[in-house]
């Protein structure tokens, strides 16, 4: 069964999610995933704490493809360049 991720961001340096936005895209689909949607452009519709920079959502064949993407030491880098780039919440539904 499909499963979604939602990922925000909060960008403390520009210059590492360039570098990861350059290999997110191979990464994720090694697992099948894929970005379903991005954007910086939120909008609060209600309560909560302060958006982030950046949201997405991801989606991935099924939950142990998401498992295996997050926790795939080959992509140990580019989770490390996300990581890098802020402060990232990933939420898997």
């Amino acid at each position: 069964m499909t499963t979604h991720a939602i990922v925000t961001l909060t960008i403390t340096a520009p210059e590492q999610l360039t570098a990861y936005r350059e290999r997110a895209g191979e990464a994720l689909a090694k697992h099948g995933g894929a970005v379903a949607q991005a954007s910086r452009e939120l909008t609060l519709l209600e309560g909560g704490p302060d958006l982030p920079q950046l949201a997405a959502v991801l989606t991935f064949p099924d939950q142990v493809s998401a498992r295996a993407w997050i926790d795939d030491p080959a992509l140990a880098d580019v989770h490390a360049l996300r990581r890098g780039s802020g402060h990232s919440t990933i939420i898997l539904l």
